[in-house]
């Protein structure tokens, strides 16, 4: 079976995206326009820089170049997940339980159109999140978009 973009990229960087001590928070490749798009996605315990990208770009840039995993040009990106992370996956579902949260629904449920809390727990069914007045559990095929949210001081 032929692996996907993301699957022979990820296989050919992780060693070394990790070995500078950073970890691969997700990769993307898609078309924007009339373009394509390469990007790598990367994180750290206190953050990324743009420093951190650019050193990452130029590590990662000759590895991508030599498996050649696309065919024809593209852009590659290298970039930070940001303080409001979109959670695609259950690593990164795993990785934020106790941050503060958003669920997005697909249909409104009691009205409302999404939940914001902290993020209790999760399964391959559902997502649970605790708001100030209890907690609420969503089936996860109801759930469009999780991201994590950032409130200042003056909003929590």
């Amino acid at each position: 079976m032929k692996k996907s973009v993301r699957e022979t990229v990820r296989e050919a960087i992780e060693p070394t995206v990790t070995g500078m001590g950073y970890d691969i928070w997700d990769i993307q490749y898609s078309k924007v326009g009339a373009d394509y798009t390469l990007e790598i996605t990367i994180d750290k315990a206190g953050g990324i820089t743009i420093d951190d990208c650019e050193a990452v770009h130029r590590a990662i840039d000759p590895i991508i170049d030599e498996c050649d995993p696309i065919e024809g040009f593209y852009y590659l990106q290298v970039s930070s997940p940001g303080i409001e992370r979109e959670l695609r996956t259950d690593e990164h579902i795993a990785r934020s339980v106790g941050e503060q949260v958003e669920a997005r629904l697909f249909s409104p449920l009691d009205g409302r159109k999404s939940v914001t809390g902290r993020l209790s727990s999760f399964d391959a069914d559902s997502i649970t999140i605790d708001e100030e007045g209890g907690s609420v559990t969503l089936p996860r095929q109801t759930v469009s978009k999780l991201s994590t949210v950032y409130f200042d001081d003056e909003e929590k």
